[in-house]
């Protein structure tokens, strides 16, 4: 009995503190703003870099554009179901559509976009600026 009543308090104390430490999903305005993407984060001798601008959230929708000026996003979404803010966005340019999707994880962003007509998958990283 003494050892159930350990696990359980062990088990209580554990979600506790891990309410208290993780930000807050609650607040997706921490998106809000332009964003430095580091389309080769596994070469630190790349330089090369996008932008993502996030303009606004609204009803669980994303507005903003994204790799360069004038590329609208679209079909932005935003799930906050997990203990981690994600967003998924289509975007398109002359060369076809992008799907993209990252995640908000301690002040970064972490994505992939996948160039359907171009047929590759790139990983990046991006930073708030």
């Amino acid at each position: 009995m003494k050892l159930i009543t350990f696990v359980i308090f062990l088990t209580i104390s554990g979600v506790a503190n891990s309410a208290n430490t993780s930000p807050s999903i609650d607040n997706h305005a921490q998106l809000i703003g332009t964003w430095v993407l580091d389309m080769t984060p596994n070469n630190p001798n790349d330089n090369n870099f996008a932008k993502m601008t996030i303009d606004k959230i609204e009803k669980g929708k994303v507005y903003g554009e994204f790799y360069r000026d004038g590329v609208k996003m679209q079909y932005g979404v935003i799930n906050k179901v997990t203990k981690r803010i994600t967003v998924a966005l289509v975007s398109s340019d002359n060369s076809g559509k992008y799907n993209s999707s990252f995640y908000l994880e301690n002040g970064m962003l972490y994505g992939t976009t996948h160039a359907i007509e171009r047929g590759f998958l790139a990983i990046w990283t991006a930073t708030k600026q």
